[in-house]
Protein backbone atom coordinates (compact mmCIF):
# COMPACT_ATOMS: atom_id res chain seq x y z
CA UNK A 1 0.00 0.00 0.00
CA UNK A 2 2.62 2.48 0.97
CA UNK A 3 4.33 1.38 -2.72
CA UNK A 4 1.06 2.24 -4.05
CA UNK A 5 0.90 5.70 -2.38
CA UNK A 6 4.39 6.36 -3.13
CA UNK A 7 3.70 5.36 -7.15
CA UNK A 8 0.45 8.07 -7.41
CA UNK A 9 0.53 10.61 -5.24
CA UNK A 10 4.14 11.77 -4.29
CA UNK A 11 3.73 14.33 -2.66
CA UNK A 12 1.76 12.49 0.13
CA UNK A 13 4.83 10.00 0.30
CA UNK A 14 7.13 13.12 0.61
CA UNK A 15 5.29 13.96 3.61
CA UNK A 16 4.64 10.81 5.36
CA UNK A 17 8.10 10.13 5.18
CA UNK A 18 9.33 13.62 6.77
CA UNK A 19 6.74 13.23 9.37
CA UNK A 20 8.11 9.86 10.09
CA UNK A 21 11.75 11.36 10.19
CA UNK A 22 10.57 13.73 12.83
CA UNK A 23 8.80 11.66 14.93
CA UNK A 24 12.12 9.10 15.23
CA UNK A 25 14.20 11.84 15.24
CA UNK A 26 12.81 14.54 17.42
CA UNK A 27 15.90 13.66 20.50
CA UNK A 28 18.42 12.57 18.15
CA UNK A 29 21.41 15.31 16.72
CA UNK A 30 22.56 14.35 13.30
CA UNK A 31 25.90 13.71 13.47
CA UNK A 32 28.74 16.05 11.40
CA UNK A 33 29.02 13.78 8.25
CA UNK A 34 25.12 13.26 8.55
CA UNK A 35 24.60 17.42 8.17
CA UNK A 36 27.76 17.17 5.73
CA UNK A 37 25.66 14.82 3.58
CA UNK A 38 22.48 17.11 3.07
CA UNK A 39 24.55 19.65 1.73
CA UNK A 40 25.29 17.47 -1.53
CA UNK A 41 23.31 16.89 -4.47
CA UNK A 42 24.39 14.26 -6.83
CA UNK A 43 23.73 12.26 -10.51
CA UNK A 44 23.50 9.05 -11.36
CA UNK A 45 23.41 6.58 -14.36
CA UNK A 46 20.55 4.46 -13.95
CA UNK A 47 17.09 3.94 -14.78
CA UNK A 48 16.58 2.30 -11.35
CA UNK A 49 18.05 2.23 -8.22
CA UNK A 50 20.03 -1.24 -8.48
CA UNK A 51 21.38 -2.82 -5.23
CA UNK A 52 24.97 -2.51 -6.58
CA UNK A 53 24.76 1.94 -7.78
CA UNK A 54 26.81 4.06 -5.59
CA UNK A 55 23.41 5.98 -5.06
CA UNK A 56 21.89 3.22 -2.88
CA UNK A 57 25.28 3.39 -0.61
CA UNK A 58 24.55 7.14 -0.59
CA UNK A 59 21.52 8.08 0.67
CA UNK A 60 21.21 4.66 2.81
CA UNK A 61 24.52 4.78 4.34
CA UNK A 62 25.90 8.75 3.86
CA UNK A 63 23.08 10.77 4.30
CA UNK A 64 22.65 12.44 0.98
CA UNK A 65 20.72 15.60 0.65
CA UNK A 66 19.72 15.42 -2.87
CA UNK A 67 19.57 13.70 -6.28
CA UNK A 68 19.27 15.18 -9.67
CA UNK A 69 18.24 13.26 -12.83
CA UNK A 70 19.25 13.85 -16.54
CA UNK A 71 17.88 12.50 -19.87
CA UNK A 72 21.44 12.62 -21.53
CA UNK A 73 24.71 11.11 -20.51
CA UNK A 74 27.65 13.27 -21.82
CA UNK A 75 30.31 11.16 -20.70
CA UNK A 76 29.65 8.34 -22.85
CA UNK A 77 27.09 10.74 -25.57
CA UNK A 78 24.20 8.28 -24.99
CA UNK A 79 20.50 9.02 -23.80
CA UNK A 80 20.77 5.78 -21.51
CA UNK A 81 21.02 8.11 -18.15
CA UNK A 82 17.86 8.40 -15.58
CA UNK A 83 14.79 9.42 -17.51
CA UNK A 84 13.02 6.68 -20.49
CA UNK A 85 9.40 7.34 -19.59
CA UNK A 86 6.57 8.77 -17.12
CA UNK A 87 5.80 5.42 -15.31
CA UNK A 88 9.64 4.84 -15.31
CA UNK A 89 10.65 8.16 -13.35
CA UNK A 90 8.08 8.32 -11.26
CA UNK A 91 9.08 4.80 -9.73
CA UNK A 92 12.86 5.43 -9.72
CA UNK A 93 11.64 8.35 -7.95
CA UNK A 94 9.86 6.59 -5.67
CA UNK A 95 12.26 4.09 -4.85
CA UNK A 96 14.94 6.50 -4.61
CA UNK A 97 12.74 8.68 -1.55
CA UNK A 98 12.02 5.05 0.01
CA UNK A 99 15.62 4.86 0.50
CA UNK A 100 16.03 7.82 2.55
CA UNK A 101 15.75 8.45 6.18
CA UNK A 102 15.76 11.96 5.72
CA UNK A 103 13.34 13.27 2.49
CA UNK A 104 15.68 14.09 -0.72
CA UNK A 105 15.42 17.05 -2.76
CA UNK A 106 15.04 15.47 -6.24
CA UNK A 107 15.55 17.95 -8.43
CA UNK A 108 15.66 18.38 -12.64
CA UNK A 109 16.71 20.84 -15.63
CA UNK A 110 12.88 21.71 -16.91
CA UNK A 111 12.98 25.02 -18.00
CA UNK A 112 10.69 24.29 -21.45
CA UNK A 113 12.46 24.56 -25.33
CA UNK A 114 15.75 23.50 -25.81
CA UNK A 115 16.78 22.90 -22.20
CA UNK A 116 14.08 20.01 -21.12
CA UNK A 117 14.76 17.00 -19.57
CA UNK A 118 11.37 15.17 -19.63
CA UNK A 119 11.51 15.48 -23.43
CA UNK A 120 8.03 14.98 -25.65
CA UNK A 121 9.49 12.07 -27.42
CA UNK A 122 9.61 10.03 -24.14
CA UNK A 123 5.78 11.11 -23.70
CA UNK A 124 6.36 13.98 -21.65
CA UNK A 125 4.15 17.04 -21.99
CA UNK A 126 5.85 19.74 -24.43
CA UNK A 127 7.68 22.92 -22.42
CA UNK A 128 8.02 26.16 -24.39
CA UNK A 129 10.78 28.48 -23.93
CA UNK A 130 11.03 31.33 -21.66
CA UNK A 131 11.64 33.45 -24.51
CA UNK A 132 8.59 32.18 -26.69
CA UNK A 133 6.69 33.23 -23.25
CA UNK A 134 8.26 36.15 -23.27
CA UNK A 135 7.55 37.67 -26.67
CA UNK A 136 4.05 36.51 -26.03
CA UNK A 137 3.52 37.98 -22.50
CA UNK A 138 0.47 37.67 -21.17
CA UNK A 139 -0.35 36.51 -17.59
CA UNK A 140 -3.01 33.81 -18.95
CA UNK A 141 -0.28 32.22 -21.36
CA UNK A 142 2.30 32.10 -18.73
CA UNK A 143 0.27 30.45 -16.18
CA UNK A 144 -0.98 27.91 -18.57
CA UNK A 145 2.60 26.66 -18.98
CA UNK A 146 3.82 26.88 -15.74
CA UNK A 147 0.62 24.95 -14.08
CA UNK A 148 1.34 22.12 -16.89
CA UNK A 149 4.77 22.36 -15.80
CA UNK A 150 4.04 22.23 -12.39
CA UNK A 151 1.42 19.55 -13.04
CA UNK A 152 3.44 17.06 -14.58
CA UNK A 153 6.86 17.95 -12.14
CA UNK A 154 4.39 16.65 -9.08
CA UNK A 155 3.09 13.99 -11.04
CA UNK A 156 6.40 12.53 -11.46
CA UNK A 157 7.99 13.25 -7.66
CA UNK A 158 10.32 15.88 -8.29
CA UNK A 159 10.09 18.44 -5.82
CA UNK A 160 13.26 21.07 -7.39
CA UNK A 161 13.32 22.41 -10.51
CA UNK A 162 16.08 24.47 -11.52
CA UNK A 163 14.31 26.83 -13.14
CA UNK A 164 13.17 29.55 -13.76
CA UNK A 165 16.27 31.42 -15.52
CA UNK A 166 16.36 34.93 -14.35
CA UNK A 167 19.25 35.84 -16.28
CA UNK A 168 18.90 38.77 -18.78
CA UNK A 169 18.68 38.82 -22.20
CA UNK A 170 21.17 41.37 -22.66
CA UNK A 171 23.38 39.40 -25.07
CA UNK A 172 21.10 37.40 -27.58
CA UNK A 173 24.28 36.06 -29.33
CA UNK A 174 25.23 34.67 -25.56
CA UNK A 175 25.49 30.88 -26.71
CA UNK A 176 24.18 29.33 -23.32
CA UNK A 177 21.29 31.89 -22.73
CA UNK A 178 20.53 33.68 -25.68
CA UNK A 179 21.02 31.37 -28.37
CA UNK A 180 19.43 28.51 -26.48
CA UNK A 181 15.92 30.85 -25.90
CA UNK A 182 16.33 30.40 -21.71
CA UNK A 183 15.57 34.18 -21.25
CA UNK A 184 12.39 36.03 -20.96
CA UNK A 185 13.58 39.04 -21.93
CA UNK A 186 15.97 41.66 -21.52
CA UNK A 187 13.74 44.05 -18.74
CA UNK A 188 14.17 42.96 -16.06
CA UNK A 189 10.20 43.79 -15.07
CA UNK A 190 9.07 41.55 -17.70
CA UNK A 191 11.29 38.48 -16.54
CA UNK A 192 10.24 38.91 -12.95
CA UNK A 193 6.09 39.07 -13.89
CA UNK A 194 6.76 35.57 -15.70
CA UNK A 195 9.05 34.47 -13.27
CA UNK A 196 6.29 35.10 -10.45
CA UNK A 197 3.60 33.33 -11.91
CA UNK A 198 5.84 30.20 -12.21
CA UNK A 199 6.91 30.57 -9.11
CA UNK A 200 3.13 30.54 -7.97
CA UNK A 201 2.27 27.64 -9.54
CA UNK A 202 5.58 25.57 -8.36
CA UNK A 203 4.46 26.31 -4.44
CA UNK A 204 1.01 25.49 -5.52
CA UNK A 205 2.61 21.67 -6.68
CA UNK A 206 4.71 21.12 -3.95
CA UNK A 207 7.72 22.58 -6.15
CA UNK A 208 10.51 24.48 -4.71
CA UNK A 209 11.61 26.79 -7.87
CA UNK A 210 15.92 27.88 -8.15
CA UNK A 211 16.29 31.45 -10.12
CA UNK A 212 19.87 31.22 -11.98
CA UNK A 213 22.31 31.62 -12.92
CA UNK A 214 23.60 34.99 -9.70
CA UNK A 215 24.82 37.71 -10.04
CA UNK A 216 24.06 37.17 -14.44
CA UNK A 217 25.01 34.82 -17.03
CA UNK A 218 22.92 36.67 -19.50
CA UNK A 219 25.62 39.07 -21.01
CA UNK A 220 28.43 36.30 -21.34
CA UNK A 221 30.01 35.40 -24.91
CA UNK A 222 31.06 31.48 -23.46
CA UNK A 223 29.89 28.91 -21.84
CA UNK A 224 31.21 28.06 -18.56
CA UNK A 225 30.44 24.51 -18.97
CA UNK A 226 33.57 24.30 -21.39
CA UNK A 227 35.36 27.23 -19.61
CA UNK A 228 35.88 30.15 -17.76
CA UNK A 229 32.96 33.12 -18.88
CA UNK A 230 34.57 36.48 -17.49
CA UNK A 231 31.76 38.92 -17.72
CA UNK A 232 33.98 41.51 -16.34
CA UNK A 233 33.41 44.13 -18.85
CA UNK A 234 29.98 42.88 -20.64
CA UNK A 235 27.89 42.70 -17.21
CA UNK A 236 25.54 45.42 -15.67
CA UNK A 237 23.91 46.22 -12.70
CA UNK A 238 20.41 45.57 -13.81
CA UNK A 239 21.12 42.04 -14.15
CA UNK A 240 20.39 42.41 -10.18
CA UNK A 241 17.41 43.11 -10.54
CA UNK A 242 15.02 40.38 -10.76
CA UNK A 243 16.85 39.27 -7.70
CA UNK A 244 16.46 42.21 -5.61
CA UNK A 245 12.65 42.63 -6.47
CA UNK A 246 11.32 38.89 -6.07
CA UNK A 247 13.52 38.78 -2.66
CA UNK A 248 11.27 41.93 -1.98
CA UNK A 249 8.15 39.40 -2.40
CA UNK A 250 6.98 36.56 -0.35
CA UNK A 251 7.18 33.63 -2.52
CA UNK A 252 9.31 30.69 -2.09
CA UNK A 253 12.21 30.05 -4.35
CA UNK A 254 16.27 29.07 -4.45
CA UNK A 255 19.15 30.68 -5.88
CA UNK A 256 21.80 28.56 -8.15
CA UNK A 257 25.34 30.53 -8.63
CA UNK A 258 27.16 31.17 -11.57
CA UNK A 259 30.29 30.20 -12.83
CA UNK A 260 31.20 33.61 -14.46
CA UNK A 261 33.88 35.35 -13.26
CA UNK A 262 33.33 39.34 -12.78
CA UNK A 263 36.47 41.01 -11.73
CA UNK A 264 34.23 44.03 -10.76
CA UNK A 265 32.35 41.63 -8.14
CA UNK A 266 35.39 39.70 -7.22
CA UNK A 267 38.98 40.42 -8.81
CA UNK A 268 39.71 36.60 -7.63
CA UNK A 269 36.92 33.79 -7.96
CA UNK A 270 34.41 33.16 -9.72
CA UNK A 271 30.94 33.86 -8.18
CA UNK A 272 30.15 30.42 -7.27
CA UNK A 273 33.40 30.23 -5.46
CA UNK A 274 33.63 34.43 -3.91
CA UNK A 275 31.58 35.33 -0.12
CA UNK A 276 31.67 38.70 -1.45
CA UNK A 277 29.18 37.79 -4.28
CA UNK A 278 26.98 35.05 -2.91
CA UNK A 279 26.67 36.17 0.97
CA UNK A 280 27.94 40.01 0.84
CA UNK A 281 26.33 40.93 -1.98
CA UNK A 282 23.27 38.14 -2.54
CA UNK A 283 22.27 37.66 1.24
CA UNK A 284 23.22 40.78 2.98
CA UNK A 285 22.65 43.67 0.73
CA UNK A 286 19.74 41.95 -1.89
CA UNK A 287 18.31 40.04 1.56
CA UNK A 288 18.18 37.01 -0.11
CA UNK A 289 17.57 34.32 2.93
CA UNK A 290 16.58 31.00 0.97
CA UNK A 291 18.49 28.03 0.03
CA UNK A 292 21.98 29.00 -2.30
CA UNK A 293 22.66 25.91 -4.41
CA UNK A 294 25.73 25.69 -6.40
CA UNK A 295 26.12 25.68 -10.40
CA UNK A 296 27.68 21.92 -11.68
CA UNK A 297 31.02 21.94 -9.52
CA UNK A 298 32.45 19.47 -11.96
CA UNK A 299 32.05 21.85 -14.82
CA UNK A 300 35.04 22.78 -16.64
CA UNK A 301 34.74 26.33 -15.24
CA UNK A 302 35.42 25.35 -11.89
CA UNK A 303 37.12 21.22 -12.17
CA UNK A 304 39.66 23.44 -14.59
CA UNK A 305 40.84 26.01 -12.82
CA UNK A 306 39.95 24.86 -9.16
CA UNK A 307 40.54 20.95 -7.56
CA UNK A 308 37.82 19.86 -5.63
CA UNK A 309 39.17 20.42 -2.43
CA UNK A 310 39.62 23.87 -2.55
CA UNK A 311 36.17 24.06 -4.81
CA UNK A 312 34.79 22.97 -2.03
CA UNK A 313 36.12 24.78 0.50
CA UNK A 314 36.05 28.27 -1.27
CA UNK A 315 32.28 27.57 -2.20
CA UNK A 316 30.94 26.69 1.66
CA UNK A 317 32.94 29.67 2.41
CA UNK A 318 31.35 32.00 0.14
CA UNK A 319 27.40 30.74 1.63
CA UNK A 320 26.90 27.77 -0.76
CA UNK A 321 24.03 25.08 0.99
CA UNK A 322 23.91 22.76 -1.14
CA UNK A 323 27.08 21.62 -3.45
CA UNK A 324 26.26 19.86 -6.90
CA UNK A 325 27.68 16.88 -8.31
CA UNK A 326 25.72 15.88 -11.38
CA UNK A 327 28.20 13.13 -12.50
CA UNK A 328 27.54 14.58 -16.03
CA UNK A 329 30.79 16.13 -17.24
CA UNK A 330 33.14 13.23 -15.56
CA UNK A 331 31.78 10.61 -13.72
CA UNK A 332 32.56 10.10 -10.20
CA UNK A 333 30.66 7.48 -7.97
CA UNK A 334 32.70 7.71 -4.94
CA UNK A 335 32.60 12.15 -4.71
CA UNK A 336 30.37 12.16 -1.99
CA UNK A 337 32.43 9.94 0.39
CA UNK A 338 34.94 12.15 -0.99
CA UNK A 339 33.39 14.98 -0.37
CA UNK A 340 32.44 14.56 2.94
CA UNK A 341 35.71 13.63 3.70
CA UNK A 342 37.17 16.29 2.48
CA UNK A 343 34.65 18.91 4.21
CA UNK A 344 35.76 16.99 7.96
CA UNK A 345 39.58 17.58 6.80
CA UNK A 346 38.34 21.41 6.46
CA UNK A 347 37.03 21.79 9.60
CA UNK A 348 39.67 20.00 11.41
CA UNK A 349 42.02 22.40 9.99
CA UNK A 350 39.85 25.40 10.57
CA UNK A 351 39.58 26.19 6.99
CA UNK A 352 35.68 26.36 7.39
CA UNK A 353 33.63 26.18 10.70
CA UNK A 354 31.10 23.74 12.33
CA UNK A 355 28.90 26.83 12.62
CA UNK A 356 28.85 27.39 8.37
CA UNK A 357 27.87 23.07 8.17
CA UNK A 358 25.24 24.02 10.70
CA UNK A 359 23.61 27.36 9.18
CA UNK A 360 23.72 25.72 5.55
CA UNK A 361 22.15 22.13 7.07
CA UNK A 362 19.31 24.10 8.59
CA UNK A 363 18.24 26.02 5.57
CA UNK A 364 18.11 22.80 3.83
CA UNK A 365 16.06 21.65 6.60
CA UNK A 366 13.99 24.07 6.57
CA UNK A 367 13.29 23.90 2.71
CA UNK A 368 12.49 20.10 3.17
CA UNK A 369 9.98 20.87 5.62
CA UNK A 370 8.48 23.25 3.57
CA UNK A 371 8.20 21.10 0.55
CA UNK A 372 5.70 18.44 2.82
CA UNK A 373 3.42 21.54 4.04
Amino acid sequence: MYRLLLTLFPLLAFSLISCTYAAENTHTEPTLEQKIGQMFMVGFKGFEAADTSHIRRDIEELNLGGVILFDYDVPTGTPNRNIESSEQVRNLIGSLQDLAETPLLMAVDQEGGRVARLKTDRGFVNHVSASHIGNIDTADSTRHYAALMSDQLRDLGFNVNFAPVVDLNTNPENPVIGQLDRSFSADPEVVVRHTEIYLEEFERAGVLGVLKHFPGHGSAWNDSHVGMADVTDTWEEIELEPYRMLSEGTLPFAVMTAHVFNENLDPDVPATLSRDVQTVLLRDEIGFTGLLFSDDMQMDAIRNYYGVESAIESAIIAGVDVLIFANNSVYDPEILPKGIEIVKNLIDEGAITEEMIDESYQRIMAAKERLTN
